[in-house]
């Protein structure tokens, strides 16, 4: 009826939460002031009242059916205090439950478990099993409490993703199911005082990581993961089989005394033997350390490795080579060893970001003016040059196999480039921009993190399950807007539509010849024309040794010869004088093929009669052309046109072995013939001459072939 029932007066402070208590008609009021008041509705009464020094009430929650009267009541400071409703006192009290206010807390029904979550977005999981009634923590999950700044990819099985957020901590997350994540914790200058101090007085906290690489060789044995930080020059390691952050912390000597101001680490990364550390800093010099006992081991460059800031740096997977780009627009290649300056190019802008795929060699660079570069480092040569971001470029990945390099612009746009054909394949936006991309090394999945966004979203690659057209995008493609992927169904719906569209995309039809200037074979089956030459001998090997005989059917009287010396009556012998071979040049009735091509004599249109012969078997064709000689019902007009018919297959250079096969079996079956008929002559005289050139020009052009190919094979080696 949506009537107003009571209006209760209050209690002098605003009401921050409500909960139904187990009794008939008692609700839980929380408020400002830190009380919570049991109040019967029905009878407008209050039960009973207890206070909070810890702020506001944020979430009540009751423990029920299992003889317990206890009530738990969450604070904005992360501490969750439980009361005794039978006593009317402080239970105990659970400190620091999370590290920020308690959003939500909910009893399970009948059983002695506590979930709560909190702003710090966790779910802890609280069994109250021990002495005094305090719950300790059963299970949690957690994510990162502030926005992710880099993800990666951690190991080869493509299961594990490590991921760097603002709040300072390393996460793993899983692919596979969600027991399998874990904290690394957060970092921090001194383990030891940080422990002592807590989480919220912590000073020796360190800043967010802007970057990390990872590595799984050795990581049994040491520290496989290194990390900068934002505006600090100390560079720290992690441990991911104790995920833990590790044993070292990586700067240079001259700051080992003093922190210096303004200077910072821009840029590591890790070999992939997982022995060495490479450490990039803004003042432009690029250090090695020792990632098993932290020392350090060598600096590129004398006065350092470039005048401006390191925006990024890569080794090669053999540890040859150390590429270092500069802010200046320099771009150089070191000596992994020796430290040697070997090559130094002049970019056309200052890149921003470096991402080196180590099995195929490339390169990529992402510059300033929002343009991506695709460098060969084996030739040291850009390969590849895209534009079309509108934003900077926060992150990019490739494919496992270096086809595809995918990037994300603060445009909301995320882009596929296909390394090959140099060419734009897939682009969509999203809400809001990815801050950081990584490729699955199996392929399967592309992870991205958004801005002022905590999750980790997946996408799956849809080439590896249905067809998906690669053929570039037009230059006005416009991309449309694609929700970030979750668990609702009409996502799934949305998903089998753009499938649908996408295979009346990929419809392509070949033409039947690429070139005139090319030789072009037919699609027909060896079988179809190979053994031509040879049905003379496949049906002498088919054909059996002795025809089967019909046995006589036996007489119930067997007849005798008249005598005293009873005889058998000797089988007449069957006398057929007639031949039962029919002469075809009498009886012959004209076929198609004869037909069509007796009307090419005076069209020269061969397409039909080509049709024909080519939808016959080998044993048909072979009829076919006997029937075309005098003797067999034909003429020596219809065996000049099929001679016509082959030139005229040879001037296109279409179905050219079909040509040859039919050619060669004509010879063949009707050489003596030709010989005696001077117009048959003159036009296999003619063929002669085509053939010979064709096979003079196509002999060339396989010999240029083999040459470059040896040289090839003998060059590279």
């Amino acid at each position: 009826s949506s009537k107003l029932l009571y209006s209760f007066p209050g209690w002098r402070s605003a009401v921050t939460t409500l909960e139904q208590a187990p009794a008939v008609d008692v609700v839980a009021v929380g408020l400002v002031s830190g009380h919570i008041v049991i109040h019967n509705i029905k009878f407008d009464e209050t039960l009973m009242k207890f206070q909070q020094d810890w702020g506001p009430i944020t979430a009540i929650s009751f423990r029920t059916a299992d003889g317990h009267a206890l009530m738990a009541a969450g604070s904005p400071v992360g501490h969750i205090a439980l009361w005794d409703l039978e006593e009317k006192k402080l239970m105990c009290q659970m400190q620091d439950a999370h590290s920020t206010a308690v959003a939500g807390m909910s009893f399970v029904p009948g059983e002695p478990l506590l979930i709560t979550n909190g702003a710090d977005n966790a779910v802890r999981v609280w069994i109250f099993d021990g002495p005094g009634g305090t719950g300790r923590v059963l299970r949690s999950r957690m994510g990162h409490s502030a926005p992710p700044t880099r993800i990666r990819y951690h190991g080869q099985n493509g299961e594990q993703i490590l991921s760097a957020g603002q709040d300072g901590t390393l996460q793993s997350f899983s692919t596979v199911h969600d027991k399998f994540n874990k904290s690394l914790g957060r970092g921090s200058i001194n383990k030891k005082k940080s422990k002592k101090k807590g989480l919220k007085l912590d000073t020796m906290a360190l800043p967010p990581i802007t970057d990390f690489a990872s590595e799984v060789a050795h990581q049994s044995d040491w520290d496989g993961i290194i990390a900068c930080h934002q505006g600090y020059i100390t560079c720290t390691t992690w441990n991911y089989q104790k995920t833990s952050m590790g044993v070292h912390k990586l700067k240079p000597e001259e700051f080992s005394k003093h922190k210096p101001v303004g200077i910072y680490a821009t840029a590591v990364d890790i070999t992939s033997c997982g022995n060495f550390a490479v450490i990039g800093l803004s003042t432009g010099h690029v250090d090695v350390y020792n990632m098993q006992s932290g020392i350090h081991r060598g600096r590129y460059g004398k006065e350092g490795a470039h005048e401006g800031a390191i925006r990024g740096l890569a080794v090669d997977g053999l540890n040859q080579l150390v590429i270092t780009a500069g802010s200046e627009g320099l771009i150089k290649f070191w000596k992994f060893k020796t430290k040697e300056l070997v090559y130094s190019a002049d970019l056309s802008s200052s890149p921003s970001i470096i991402l080196l795929h180590r099995d195929s060699g490339i390169l990529g660079i992402a510059f300033d003016d929002f343009t991506i570069s695709a460098l060969d480092i084996e030739t040291r040569k850009i390969v590849r040059t895209f534009s079309g971001h509108h934003g900077r470029i926060n992150d990019m990945t490739f494919s496992p196999d270096g086809r595809w390099l995918i990037t994300s612009s603060m445009d909301c746009t995320i882009k596929t480039w296909d390394l090959p054909s140099g060419c734009l394949i897939d682009c969509f936006l999203v809400d809001s921009a990815a801050v950081s991309l990584t490729m699955s090394p199996t392929g399967d999945f592309l992870a991205s993190a958004h801005v002022d966004d905590l999750g980790i979203y997946l996408w799956s690659n849809r080439s590896l399950y249905s067809l998906v057209s690669l053929r570039p995008l037009p230059a006005d493609y416009e991309p449309s807007v694609v929700p970030l992927p979750g668990s609702c169904p009409e996502q799934d719906v949305d998903v089998s539509g753009d499938e649908e569209t996408c295979d009346e995309m990929i419809e392509y039809v070949s033409p039947e010849q690429l070139g005139e200037q090319l030789v072009t074979l037919s699609l027909l089956p060896e079988s179809r024309w190979k053994n031509l030459l040879s049905l003379d001998v496949i049906k002498k090997k088919n054909k059996p040794r002795e025809p089967p005989k019909v046995p006589k059917s036996a007489p119930f009287f067997i007849p005798t010869v008249p005598g005293l010396i009873p005889r058998y009556l000797a089988p007449e012998e069957e006398n057929d004088a007639q031949s039962k071979i029919v002469n075809l040049g009498v009886l012959a009735q004209k076929s198609d093929f004869y037909i069509h091509l007796e009307e090419a004599l005076s069209t020269n249109e061969y397409t039909a009669p080509l049709n024909l012969l080519k939808a016959l078997g080998p044993s048909n064709i072979e009829i076919e052309l006997r029937g075309l000689a005098p003797e067999g019902g034909g003429s020596a007009e219809v065996m000049l046109s099929f001679l016509r018919m082959i030139g005229a297959m040879l001037n296109k250079k279409h179905n050219f072995e079909l040509a040859q096969a039919y050619l060669a079996l004509f010879l063949k079956l009707h050489l003596k013939i030709l010989s005696s008929e001077p117009n048959l002559l003159e036009e296999a005289s003619r063929l002669s001459t085509q053939l010979q050139e064709t096979w003079i020009r196509l002999q060339s052009l396989f010999n240029q072939s083999l040459c470059v190919l040896t040289y090839m094979k003998s060059a590279l080696l």
